[in-house]
This record gives C-alpha cells, sequence and structure tokens, in this order.
C-alpha cells in the first residue's frame, strides 16, 4: 500500500513551499531558546511572535528540487510532504514500510524516486546496499499503483536515483543498468529544469524517451496513408500527423543536455523567444507547408502498398498505408523541433496537422549529417530579406499584386530611412539587432500595410478596382503612400511624444508591432468611414488627402497621449491579434468622442457587448479572486503557525479576530468555523500583520506594504460596486481588465510554477 499520494491538482501550497530554499515559521516568544537549540534562526521579531528559518539540508533541497520537476512536467499524481510510505504487506499490521522520496504518476508511468545529495562531491560507498534496497520494492510498488490507481492502459514501471554531488564508480552505473535503474545527476537535473521552463509540459516526454528507450506506448498505434520514395538512397516516407501525437513519440538530441551516454547529440537547445513567437502563428492560424524531418527506427514502422493507377509513376513514389508503432524515443526529430514544441499545451495540437517527411533507420551520425545540411548548407532566407527584397524583385512585374507589394516594401524602406518620419531607425530588417528603438519588425509593418489599405487589386490579369492610395504609377503610388502614412504617425507621435520615444523600453508599448498596427487599423476605419460619403478619395491629390485624414491622426494622437502610466501598461499587455483588434475598438470608441458619426462597422456592438458583461465578468473575477484568497490565507497560516489555535491567536491581527468573532457569533456559526467569516478586506489586513510571510505571495509591484497591497484595496472597491445591483453603477472595461489581470496574477502566484513573485505590477 502507498501512502501520501495526491492530486496534483491540490499540491499548489506543498508547490510554494518547496520553491523556497529555507524553512519558516513563527512561535511564541516563550520558545524562542528552545527553537535555536533545535537549529532554527531568527528571521525577524514581532511585537508578539518570533519568526524563524531554517536552511533545508542540502538532501531536502535535492529531494524538493526533483518533486518540482515533475509538478511542472504536469504529472497528474504526486506524493505529498516527506515523501510516500510503502507497506510490504498490506493485510499485516506489523509489517514493515519502506520510504520512497518521491512518487511521481500519470496515465502512461509510475515512478519510485530515490534522491540522494552530498555536502562535498565525493563517492558513495552504500550506494550498492540502497540500489538493493529500491530494486526490492520494484514489484510490491508496481501491485500497490496497479491496485490503489487503476488506469485504462498499462502502465510502465520505473525506478530512478537523482544523485548531486556523488561520485558514481563504473561500476556503480553497470549494477544499476543490469538492475534497470535509471541514474541521473544534476546535469541532467539542470538540463530537464530548462528544458521544462521551454517548453511546459511536454518535457516530459523527452524525459520518458531517456527513462524507457524502446519501451512500447500504449494505445498509440497508428495507421496513416503515406507515400513511400527514396532521397539521396534512404528510405523515406512522405504523412501528415497531429502535432499531439508526435510531441508524445519523438525525442529530441540536445547538445546541452551533457549527458556522457548520450554523444550523438546534434540539435541546438530549444530558444523560448523563437517558440513563443511560433505560438502566437499557431494561435493567429498560421501554418507550416514545410516537413518536420525525423528519423523512425525500421522496427517501428510497416508499410502496405495498395493498387497504383496504371498512369501512375510509381518512380516518384508509392502509394500505401503507413503503420506506426511508437515507442519511446523512436521517432528522433532532425529539423523542426521549434515547430514542434511550440504547440506544447497549445488547444490547437490534436486538431492540426504536421507535414512528416520520415526517413527509415538512419544512423546517427548521418542524422547530424543532415541536420547540418538543412541549418548551414540549405540556409533559409529570412522572411523578412524576402520582403526587404520585393521592391527589387517585384517592381516591374507584369502582375499588379506583386507591384503592389513591391511598393509596400519601397515605403516602409523610406519611412525607416528619412529623417522626418515617425520611424526614422526604428523598423527592424533582417540584418539589424533588435533593441529598444529599433523594434518595429518589417513582416508585421509589411502584413499590415498590404493587408489592410486597398493599394488596387487585379484579377485574371483585369484591374479590379483601385484604393485611396493609388496614385497612377509606381513611383506616384510610393511617394503618396510614404506621404500618407508619415503624416498619420507624425500625428501620433506628436500627441503622445514621450510615450512613442520609449519604443519598447520601460514605460513604452506604443511604437511597437502591436501598436503600430492598431493604429494602421484604426487609419483603415477611418479611410472607410470618408471614402464615398463626400469624397471619392482615390480622387483627391496627396495634398487634399493628408488635410483630411490630419484631424482624425490629432484626435488619436492626443487620446494616446492622454493615457496615464497604468492605461499605458494596460494597452501594451493586449498582444497578439485579439489584443490588437481590442486596442483597436479602444481607440475607435475614444475618436467617436470627437467626431459623434465615425461608427466603424462592428463598432457598438462590441461597446455593448462590453458593457453588458463588464459587471458580471466583474463580480466573476472578485468572487474567484477572494476564493483564492481564503486558501492560500489559511494553507499558510496553519503552516506557518502549526500549534494549536496559533494561526487564530497570533496570524490573525486582534481588530480582525473581534470583527470575526462577531460576525461568528451573530450567525451562531452557521457557515462553520472562524475561518468562514473573513471579509475579503481581513486578507489584507492579515496580510500586513504577517507581512514576513505574505509579500512574496500577494505583494505585487515595488515599495512598501502599501503600495504593494494597493491591488487587493483596488479589487475590494469594485467588490462593493459589483455586490450591490441596486447602485446603477456600470464599471469600466478598464476596471474589468484590471481585475482580471490580479486574477490571473494571482492564479500563478498560487500555482506555484510562477517563475518570479512581485517582481513587477500589472497595475
Amino acid at each position: 500500500m502507498l501512502d501520501n499520494i495526491q492530486s496534483a491538482d491540490d499540491l499548489g501550497a506543498l508547490a510554494r513551499a518547496k520553491a523556497k530554499e529555507v524553512i519558516t515559521k513563527t512561535i511564541k516568544p516563550n520558545v524562542f531558546d528552545a527553537a535555536l537549540e533545535e537549529g532554527w534562526e531568527l528571521d525577524k521579531r514581532n511585537s508578539q511572535s518570533v519568526r524563524l528559518k531554517k536552511a533545508k539540508p542540502h538532501g531536502t533541497l535535492l529531494e524538493d528540487r526533483v518533486w518540482r520537476l515533475f509538478y511542472k512536467m504536469g504529472f497528474s499524481s504526486l506524493s505529498g510532504n516527506r515523501g510516500s510510505k510503502l507497506t510490504i504487506n498490506p493485510k499485516d499490521e506489523s509489517s514493515p514500510t519502506t520510504q520512497i522520496d518521491v512518487v511521481a504518476l500519470d496515465d502512461e508511468v509510475a515512478l519510485a524516486v530515490e534522491c540522494k545529495s552530498a555536502a562535498n562531491y565525493g563517492k558513495r560507498p552504500q550506494f550498492q546496499e540502497e540500489l538493493a534496497k529500491l530494486v526490492q520494492i520494484r514489484d510490491k510498488f508496481a501491485l500497490a499503483v496497479r491496485t490503489q490507481f487503476p488506469s485504462e492502459k498499462k502502465r510502465q514501471i520505473a525506478l530512478l536515483f537523482f544523485v548531486n554531488n556523488v561520485q558514481l564508480t563504473d561500476n556503480d552505473r553497470l549494477r544499476a543498468k543490469n538492475a534497470n535503474v535509471i541514474v541521473f545527476d544534476e546535469h541532467d537535473l539542470n538540463y530537464y529544469d530548462g528544458l521544462v521552463s521551454h517548453i511546459g509540459p511536454a518535457a516530459r516526454y523527452q524525459f520518458l524517451a531517456d527513462l524507457l528507450p524502446g519501451k512500447t506506448i500504449a494505445g498509440l498505434e497508428i495507421k496513416v496513408p503515406a507515400i513511400k520514395s527514396r532521397m539521396g538512397g534512404f528510405l523515406c516516407y512522405t504523412f501528415s500527423v497531429s502535432p499531439e501525437y508526435l510531441l508524445k513519440v519523438s525525442y529530441v538530441s540536445h547538445r546541452a543536455k551533457g549527458k556522457a551516454s548520450d554523444v550523438n547529440t546534434y540539435q541546438r537547445m530549444l530558444k523560448k523567444g523563437r517558440l513563443n513567437q511560433i505560438r502566437e502563428y499557431i494561435e493567429n492560424d498560421g501554418i507550416f507547408p514545410t516537413n518536420i524531418v525525423v528519423n523512425i527506427e525500421k522496427s517501428r514502422i510497416q508499410f502496405d502498398r495498395i493498387h497504383q493507377d496504371s498512369n501512375a509513376d510509381v518512380d516518384v513514389g508509392t502509394l500505401g498505408w503507413l503503420t506506426l508503432r511508437p515507442a519511446y524515443k523512436s521517432a528522433w526529430i532532425i529539423d523542426g523541433q521549434h515547430r514542434l514544441f511550440a504547440y506544447s499545451g497549445q488547444p490547437k495540437a490534436s486538431k492540426s496537422k504536421l507535414a512528416i517527411l520520415a526517413f527509415e533507420g538512419l544512423a546517427a551520425s548521418k542524422q547530424a549529417e543532415l541536420f547540418v545540411d538543412i541549418n548551414a548548407k540549405q540556409k533559409s532566407v529570412k522572411r523578412s530579406l524576402l520582403e526587404e527584397l520585393y521592391a527589387e524583385l517585384h517592381w516591374d512585374s507584369d502582375d499588379l499584386n506583386d507591384r503592389v507589394a513591391a511598393i509596400v516594401s519601397r515605403a516602409i524602406l523610406d519611412l525607416d530611412m528619412e529623417k522626418d518620419s515617425a520611424f526614422y531607425r526604428r523598423i527592424q530588417k533582417s540584418d539589424d539587432v533588435k533593441d529598444p528603438l529599433r523594434c518595429i519588425s518589417l513582416t508585421g509593418m509589411f502584413g499590415a500595410i498590404k493587408t489592410r489599405f486597398h493599394i488596387a487589386k487585379e484579377k485574371n490579369n483585369e484591374v479590379v478596382s483601385y484604393g485611396p492610395l493609388w496614385a497612377g504609377t509606381n513611383e506616384k503610388t510610393l511617394s503618396r503612400t510614404v506621404r500618407f502614412l508619415k503624416s498619420w504617425f507624425g500625428a501620433i507621435r506628436d500627441g503622445a511624444t514621450e510615450w512613442w520615444e520609449k519604443g519598447a523600453g520601460e514605460g513604452g508599448g506604443l511604437s511597437m508591432n502591436d501598436g503600430v498596427i492598431a493604429c494602421v487599423n484604426v487609419l483603415r476605419s477611418v479611410l472607410v468611414h470618408l471614402d464615398g460619403s463626400k469624397y471619392k478619395l482615390v480622387e483627391l491629390d496627396d495634398d487634399d488627402l493628408v488635410e483630411l485624414i490630419q484631424p482624425y491622426a490629432k484626435a488619436l494622437g492626443a487620446y494616446l497621449g492622454s493615457l496615464n502610466e497604468e492605461e499605458r501598461k494596460r494597452f501594451r499587455d493586449l498582444r497578439g491579434v485579439q489584443g490588437q483588434n481590442k486596442r483597436t475598438r479602444v481607440c475607435q470608441a475614444a475618436m467617436r468622442t470627437t467626431f459623434s458619426q465615425f461608427s466603424p462597422p462592428g463598432l457598438d456592438d462590441y461597446l455593448e457587448a462590453e458593457k453588458a458583461q463588464t459587471n458580471l465578468r466583474s463580480k466573476e473575477a472578485v468572487d474567484r479572486i477572494e476564493t483564492m484568497l481564503h486558501s492560500l490565507v489559511l494553507e499558510e497560516l496553519h503552516r506557518e503557525f502549526p500549534n494549536g489555535d496559533d494561526w487564530w491567536l497570533i496570524g490573525v491581527p486582534k481588530e480582525v479576530r473581534k470583527k470575526v468573532t462577531n460576525r461568528y457569533e451573530e450567525e451562531d456559526g452557521k457557515r462553520g468555523g472562524k475561518e468562514h467569516y473573513f471579509d475579503l478586506i481581513d486578507y489584507r489586513h492579515i496580510a500586513t500583520h504577517n507581512w514576513t510571510l505574505f509579500e512574496n505571495l500577494i505583494g505585487q509591484g515595488k515599495g512598501g506594504k502599501d503600495k504593494k497591497l494597493a491591488w487587493l484595496d483596488f479589487v475590494n472597491e469594485k467588490r462593493k460596486v459589483v455586490s450591490h445591483v441596486s447602485s446603477g453603477v456600470t464599471l469600466s472595461i478598464e476596471d474589468l481588465n484590471r481585475l482580471q489581470e490580479s486574477e490571473r496574477w494571482l492564479e500563478a502566484q498560487i500555482s506555484g510554477k510562477a517563475t518570479t513573485t512581485a517582481a513587477g505590477t500589472i497595475l
């Protein structure tokens, strides 16, 4: 029987505790001397209590770090505090028990982990004895898992050692290998920590590939249509599968890993920035037309040829059904790891499809050679370079659409080079290094202008229509486009000069990709509003067109310039396509206060929908915040004050205890204990009273207590509004955004998965 196994969903508080390098507790002053004798140190002396701290032993630190790794990898169940005990014979009350440092379970595997650490690097003479002890529990552990935690699939059972500062002999490693026990050291732990921070729970499959190479993955055999052919003398197959499937069966050999046994490493470590860019591309319904290149072991594939059409050229390829019988570490990623792992945790991973080029049974050296060929000898041209060259490649094209793209490309480059442009030296081209000012991508600008401005359209070699920026020839259209964009963005820069000049630096966010695209969106809606009302814009000369849009440009600049620091930050935090759309609507609504007839399609519906939902969504957010605070505060108080009612008498300030007791007495305790009678604002007083305990948990931003708890004051004020429907007050969209941001921030803090605490502010 295994005890102390809990759902990972219930272990947020333990995850936070294990993330710390010290243990803390608060006691009454009269037992302070005794605590010092037990190795505790003074952390802070309060008026009625003493806060103590003690460094975790190196062995505990290793156990906590390993436990946290499995927690972040997304294992569904884990051992609780102080590990788990395995009762050898559950039917015998006097049966011996065995302590297991860490237990981790999911639907596919069950891990029993021992952690061994030393203060100084050296050999561990007792390792053989510890290994034998672990091997002896394999069958009993498997039986307990199968009985207590049944699964539809047969779980793989794995026994592990994580060692730190331990020098294992060749004989130690050989014995472990023969006993089918996997040994990881601190270098492996560093690698997996880094990997999980990059790709999240998908790191679990990479870990399992190291843990159980060659073990068949139950339930993942599939049959897909494929084309079998030869490339460079090697058999290969072309087919498509979902990213979710490939994530489970694939393996990437990283040079950063550092395992001496894994010499065939050739891939670079994943880049978090690139992953985030690709994830955003996926969220915006982007697709990947190029292949993910993999190698699959011969024993894991079966190809069944189907009848070929008599006219088919079988030399090009053979049609058939490809059966995949995957095992851990059976599909090696040669090229495309970023495209694949960007789908980790992405809802579209199960529904999307990736094109796969799978070689059969390539030697590791050949895989490495192919990787170098793809990434060096056949290095792809940057998309931004292609867009820079568009003007040179298509300026005289017979295709009008290509010529329009060439004009857009040239216009952007001119905006970057001309000193009177708001974009002077701010466009990041293919060979430019991004910095706080040069942070607006040519690719983003190219896409925004080309797709949002109807310059001219051609279909079936016939001109369909000309847009407001067309001026008859390439040269004239280029001049009109540059002048037009200079005028629009020049007014925005002049209206919000300080903000614009900050670029992507601290306090910036306007002269960046999302901000610029939102301003382009607003400009397009202005053109739609003006065109055909009193004017035919394409017929106006350059001076008249610029003069016509100037009042709208100045109104937008004035609005953006009026935003305070907090409003600017919320504007900046609206990211991606949805964020751009929301920024656009907010700007359009602000401009309507100046131009009452300005009514872009969809704006009224957007505003009505936002207004109708604001109070309801705000109340839901406040309720969730209050529930999370209740659980968090009580968990931390009980952990910090483990003796009797100390959590109440020491942890809760006297004025709060009085109010809570009165409420409790008035209702005769119908809700339960006194802990059920706290108001939301009471948690603020408790946090202030125990500031050392709660500062890094619910203190947000920089400054003293009041500044760090200002977000909680804001939540409490809005709670008063949404809790009294009869007041007739509607919260603003900005208020709702702040509440939702606070909720997301608090949820990350409570989960124990936040990488930083109170390092910044969302207010």
